[in-house]
């Protein structure tokens, strides 16, 4: 018998094996099956604005064109196809790398854009920020990762994440090899949090022998879209103070607000707010990207981390493991500098850039409305308003008889049925089931991105199916189908 190879399935990590991402999942796999068949797909099963027709705005790309192609400001007519902000802002961008795009730059990213990052942070929460804490990445995916496997050191160690989570964070912390303490979003008061669930979480952990060491909370919500009021995040820190507990802030869809009474606001702001001694106590990690928003630049892979209160030699390991990677990629850090610095009203190409970008969220704002109502019109299902993010997360009351078939079939009922809409209308989504749910109830989480005057024909095909699909496993009057 020929002896086994390393990588073979049996004998590689334990811990991928164990991996689920359902956004990439099994419905992502069969509709790309299916694409490849002929049949017309609609990806709403991962936040990828561009993809779904969502244009690119036009100073960050005209800044980007410049600074990959440099020759093209030595053209004698190049103010001619480019305005004069643009042109400043690429010699700016260029000056600040060693070599061009094409240079690696500092571990943590280029000084100037992470100054660029403090100056908008000092902006949005009315108090400094240091740069040399301030972490470009590709991605804020990879931050996420990066300060996992910092936190988690064995399987003892534990981290509080929301259920519904986005698979990111029950991934990666499957992947570093810790364990996930979870605690439950409430559907009926819009996905609100319980400061009690969390201390029976953190308890119940406890006699398990598990150290919690970080909470995840992620503001707007993904799945769930809430937004976190201030009296939510005052509660968090105070919890995470009194418990030791490290917060790990996603804010990566703090653009994306499609409601008035609950603007974004910063973990970090409300931190500083609330003064001694949660302002030098708290350890607090901060996300954002420039995938999400009216930006949507998901395919350039920028995004940065801010560390509050954390240790000078907790920061210096922290370069270290970003220095195996040697350098985020610069096309991407100089997206976030355009993020974080955009025009300003002086400039000539400010006009252009706020009506371009007014009109993506206020065009959100929109399907956030279109699409909460359309499953809220249709049988069996119960879906509260997105107020921010780029998803909704409804609620599918499914019939026993449906349930029974999925399980005939070996499939989670949500999956069975998420799979059932895909086959008929074409629409790939998440089952609720790749995000967590409480037992006995079944979700699917969409995204709220396709093209506005599709909408109303993508809501039409859904509300379709879900009719014939209760009409076959319950009846037209509710009798279950035999």
């Amino acid at each position: 018998m020929a002896p086994k190879k390393v990588l073979d399935p049996d004998t590689i990590n334990e811990n991928i094996k164990k991996l689920v991402y359902a956004v990439r999942g099994e419905l992502y796999i069969r509709a790309s099956e299916l694409q490849k068949e002929g049949k017309k797909i609609i990806f709403t099963n991962v936040g990828n604005p561009h993809a779904l027709g969502q244009k690119p705005l036009t100073f960050p790309r005209q800044v980007m064109a410049l600074c990959q192609a440099p020759f093209l400001m030595e053209d004698l007519n190049v103010d001619l196809l480019f305005p004069a902000d643009v042109i400043a802002r690429a010699k700016l961008y260029l000056s600040y790398t060693s070599g061009g795009l094409g240079a690696y730059s500092d571990s943590r990213g280029l000084p100037g854009i992470r100054q660029e990052v403090a100056n908008f942070l000092l902006q949005r929460d009315g108090y400094p920020s240091d740069p040399e804490l301030i972490f470009l990445t590709d991605g804020a995916s990879k931050g996420v990762m990066q300060l996992l496997n910092m936190i988690v050191r064995n399987k003892n160690d534990g981290v509080l994440c929301p259920i519904p989570q986005y698979p990111l964070y029950s991934a990666t912390i499957e992947l570093v090899g810790g364990t996930l303490v979870p605690y439950y979003l409430n559907e009926e008061s819009n996905w609100g949090l319980d400061i009690t669930d969390l201390k029976q979480q953190v308890n119940a952990a406890r006699r398990k022998g598990i150290i919690v060491r970080a909470l995840v909370f992620i503001n707007p919500g993904n799945p769930t879209g809430q937004c976190l009021s201030e009296s939510n995040l005052r509660d968090l820190i105070q919890f995470c103070h009194t418990e030791h507990i490290v917060m790990l802030a996603d804010e990566v869809y703090q653009q994306n607000i499609y409601q008035d009474e609950r603007p974004f606001l910063s973990a970090k702001k409300v931190l500083m707010d609330m003064g001694l001694p949660y302002s030098k106590e708290v350890e607090l990690v901060s996300f954002h990207t420039v995938s999400k928003g009216y930006w949507g630049e998901c395919g350039q892979r920028g995004g940065y981390f801010e560390l509050t209160n954390i240790h000078p030699q907790t920061v210096d390991e922290l370069y270290k493991v970003a220095s195996i990677s040697l350098s985020p990629n610069v096309p991407g850090q100089i997206f976030v500098g355009l993020m974080v610095n955009p025009p300003k009203p002086n400039d000539i190409s400010y006009p252009k850039y706020m009506q371009e970008s007014k009109a993506i969220m206020e065009s959100l704002r929109r399907r956030a409305h279109i699409m909460t109502d359309g499953f809220n019109s249709c049988r069996n299902i119960t879906c509260n308003f997105t107020e921010g993010a780029m998803y909704s997360f409804p609620k599918v009351k499914l019939p026993p008889a449906a349930i029974g078939a999925a399980k005939k079939a070996g499939k989670a009922a949500d999956v069975f049925y998420c799979i059932k809409l895909l086959e008929a209308t074409g629409i790939s989504t998440v089952p609720g089931s790749g995000f967590g749910q409480k037992d006995g109830t079944f979700h699917l989480r969409t995204t709220i991105l396709p093209a506005e005057e599709d909408m109303p024909e993508v809501m039409q095909m859904f509300k379709k199916f879900n009719n014939e699909f209760m009409n076959l496993y319950e009846g037209p009057s509710g009798a279950i189908s035999r």
